[in-house]
């Protein structure tokens, strides 16, 4: 039987409590009244069952997560998501590409859409790539519509 994770020694049973009390987090309050009854010596088996888990591998966690980055461990993390499909030289070239704008005797259009720039000579490029493309690293997000005169409060004054 491996020996058992040892917790922080700058915190206790009622500080832990306390934090408990002030969290606007669930899980992290839960979390924090597990680790309170371990400090206060009750087995990790019962500290699952305050903390609303069957496994003491997530208490273990829990104590690993707790022992290296204090309460703030405790709280649920994003997760990452999935990786960009298109590198950074795609990238840059579709950034290159909406710079420049289109050619209208070449491209056949005046204005760029997200289906212009998806065509199967780019396959990293598809239309979902290029939205998010626009949506997660240009904050301009294309072009859209222009504001009347009228709405534009430095030209009428």
């Amino acid at each position: 039987m491996a020996a058992a994770v040892r917790l922080r020694g700058d915190f206790d049973a009622d500080r832990l409590r306390a934090l408990a009390r002030g969290s606007r987090d669930g899980p992290q309050a839960r979390r924090l009244l597990a680790l309170a009854a371990i400090y206060e010596g009750a087995p990790r088996s019962e500290a699952a069952r305050i903390g609303g888990v069957t496994l003491q591998q997530i208490v273990r966690d829990w104590v690993l997560r707790f022992s290296a980055h204090g309460p703030g461990g405790l709280l649920d993390r994003k997760a990452p998501g999935p990786a960009y499909l298109m590198q950074d030289t795609h990238r840059t070239a579709l950034a290159r590409i909406v710079e420049d704008g289109p050619i209208p005797a070449v491209h056949g259009v005046v204005r760029w859409r997200i289906v212009d720039l998806c065509h199967p000579s780019a396959p990293k490029r598809s239309a979902h790539g290029v939205d998010l493309y626009f949506r997660r690293d240009r904050a301009e997000g294309g072009q859209g519509r222009g504001a009347r005169p009228a709405q534009m409060r430095h030209i009428c004054d």
